[in-house]
């Protein structure tokens, strides 16, 4: 049993969550939730239905796909190509059910591609961006 602490509406809930199979990468308990991680370069997703265009997406050399861990549209995107950002920094806003959800990086590195932009509708596991450097 993991115990999280969520703020909701300024409201502080301490919740305990059991963890029933190693699937996300887990971020230090910032408030933020953490984003699906999928392993490079031979990983390739379907397209999801609101983004007709994209067939499927493969990760770039040295690169990591970061994934939605829900379905949701992208409320803010915080990041773009060439960007530095440090392991559990915010690099985009999926509203959900009328809820934030912050993404984060699952590790230090630096923004190759941005694949989704502000008002795309994503489904769990939609590829979001690709992150270059080495995962912890």
């Amino acid at each position: 049993m993991k115990m999280l602490r969520i703020t909701l509406e300024g409201k502080t809930y301490d919740v305990g969550v059991e963890l029933l199979a190693d699937t996300v990468t887990t971020a230090p308990q910032t408030g933020h939730a953490p984003s699906a991680l999928l392993p490079s370069p031979a990983t390739t997703l379907p397209a999801s239905p609101a983004a007709p265009a994209m067939t499927s997406v493969t990760a770039a050399e040295g690169c990591q796909i970061v994934a939605s861990p829900m379905a949701g549209n992208v409320f803010k995107c915080l990041v773009q190509p060439s960007d530095v950002v440090a392991y559990n920094q915010v690099l985009l806003v999926l509203d959900a059910m009328k809820m934030e959800t912050a993404i984060v990086a699952p590790f230090a590195g630096t923004v190759r591609a941005v694949l989704v932009k502000e008002g795309d509708s994503v489904e769990d596991g939609h590829a979001l961006l690709q992150l270059e450097g080495q995962p912890q």
